[in-house]
């Protein structure tokens, strides 16, 4: 098994620290909204890595945090007149039940930074200790040009990024590139007792407490998104390494961006979709599809009908392993056929770790899945009468069955029921288009301001051009309505 380590930008030979365990940290959310597609990436990724290990017999201690103290906490919680534990409730409840549809594992350690603070100020206290930290005016920070490696994550030097970085105005840091561990309290913001004074934890160190404190001093894998390389990933191994003197994480693993149009998915530009807005629309299993159908690693291009063409692919799938299944419950006698037994599935099988091996590539592995199923699918025309056929068939469904459902973790589910919603949904949008159409050619503008005004509710911004053409822009979203609009029609 290989792995393209993104501290040595190459691909390595995964040697676990203990035989047939693996040891595996991926940063969490940050709780402030509900998860868009682009959180829902490394979530799906990994949950398909510790599943593999798991097929392959490892033993897999999983933890993926949530930071629930943050900035973006705070400035939400002001938003909306709640507590930050109101705030952070709400967002966890929410991501459990979104995830919960995309059938994520559910034996993840889920830390929260909150009840790690202890955990925290011990760590900040040893990195001071080393003489890698310090304190000014109730803030602590690391100070990076004491760890000489600092920068081989992300491929960058400290000098050049010293000559990139914007000039401290506050002069509390003895350089701009020092970090901040612990910040003093503000007014009106949730703070902790610390040596330092009263403050809260800053967000890097949280993820090389948490993570240390669950799997240890080094563990196998750190995992999470491109964007988290630099700066987040960088000073976690500062921060680690200057602390608990350990290896911190063997193999770095960061899967690609979530893209629309070429540009990536971000809740701080607003270029986004609320994973559960999409799951309106569409079944985890089809959002899963999607995701795995493109190599972890490169950047994947969100659009509907992606999406619809993925639901097509799946529900082909589907129906074939019906056909299996149905073909193996008519016969009357008692099967006994064994995957091992069959030379081909052996072959199959044998294909599918090779594809996962290499990187976790898994398109290759659902090439070799979908050849699977349509030699399985030639085994029907002949399967009559022939019992070792027939115990073929069971042997490779099984197979297939397990690597779909186990592994990829997608569920042999209908799809009937979120193509019926999608129809519907079209067929409203265009009637009620279609309507408004009518009402201006009647000049009944009362009918057609209401709908021009009811659809800018739901964030719709309708725009009519001087030659009768109508064109229309989103605002802010809402659940199905907002899938409708992002196709930007043009009446």
């Amino acid at each position: 098994m290989e792995f393209y380590n993104t501290l040595s930008n190459k691909l390595e030979k995964f040697l676990p620290l203990e035989k047939n365990k693996v040891k595996m940290y991926v940063c969490g959310p940050t709780v402030y909204n509900y998860i868009h597609l682009g959180n829902a990436r490394p979530i799906i990724v990994f949950d398909v890595l510790a599943r593999y290990f798991k097929y392959k017999n490892y033993e897999v201690e999983f933890v993926q945090n949530f930071t629930d103290i943050d900035d973006k906490i705070i400035n939400r919680a002001n938003e909306e007149k709640l507590s930050c534990e109101e705030i952070t409730k709400k967002y966890i409840d929410g991501f459990f039940e979104d995830v919960k549809k995309l059938n994520i594992l559910s034996d993840v350690k889920r830390p929260k930074v909150t009840e790690n603070i202890y955990e925290i100020i011990e760590t900040i206290k040893k990195l001071i200790d080393n003489g890698f930290a310090y304190e000014k005016d109730g803030d602590v920070y690391f100070e990076v040009k004491k760890y000489s490696e600092y920068g081989k994550l992300s491929n960058q030097k400290i000098d050049e990024l010293e000559a990139g970085a914007r000039i401290d105005i506050s002069k509390i840091k003895r350089n701009p590139l020092d970090f901040v561990l612990w910040k003093n309290k503000k007014e009106n913001e949730p703070s902790y007792e610390s040596p330092w004074g009263k403050g809260r934890p800053g967000w890097h160190i949280e993820c090389s407490t948490m993570s240390q404190k669950y799997l240890g001093d080094t563990f196998d894998i750190h995992g999470g998104g491109q964007d988290l390389i630099f700066p987040h990933h960088e000073n976690e191994i500062a921060q680690s390494k200057c602390a608990y003197h350990g290896n911190f994480a063997n193999y770095w693993l960061h899967n690609g961006f979530v893209q629309i149009d070429g540009d990536k998915m971000s809740k701080s530009t607003g270029n986004f979709f609320l994973l559960r807005e999409i799951l309106e629309k569409f079944s985890g299993n089809v959002i899963r599809f999607f995701m795995v159908s493109t190599h972890y690693r490169k950047p994947i291009n969100f659009s509907f009908e992606a999406l619809k063409d993925t639901r097509k692919t799946l529900e082909n799938v589907i129906n074939t392993m019906k056909k299996f299944e149905d073909a193996i419950n008519l016969t009357k006698e008692n099967l006994f056929g064994n995957k091992n037994s069959f030379e081909k599935i052996k072959e199959f099988d044998e294909k599918f770790v090779l594809a996962m091996d290499e990187d976790m590539n898994t398109p290759q592995a659902l090439a070799t899945i979908f050849e699977q199923i349509k030699y399985t699918n030639k085994l029907l025309t002949k399967f009559e009468d022939r019992k070792d056929v027939i115990c073929e068939i069971k042997s490779s469904y099984e197979s297939l069955k397990n690597k779909i459902e186990n592994v990829l973790g997608i569920k042999l589910e209908s799809e009937k029921k979120f193509e019926k919603s999608s129809e519907l949904t079209d067929k409203l949008i265009d009637l009620l288009l279609e309507v408004r159409k009518d009402a201006r050619i009647e000049k009944n503008f009362k009918l057609s301001d209401k709908i021009r005004d009811s659809l800018k509710n739901l964030g719709i911004e309708i725009k009519d051009a001087k030659d009768g053409s109508t064109s229309y822009n989103f605002k802010e979203w809402k659940g199905v309505i907002r899938w409708a609009a992002i196709k930007l029609k043009k009446k």
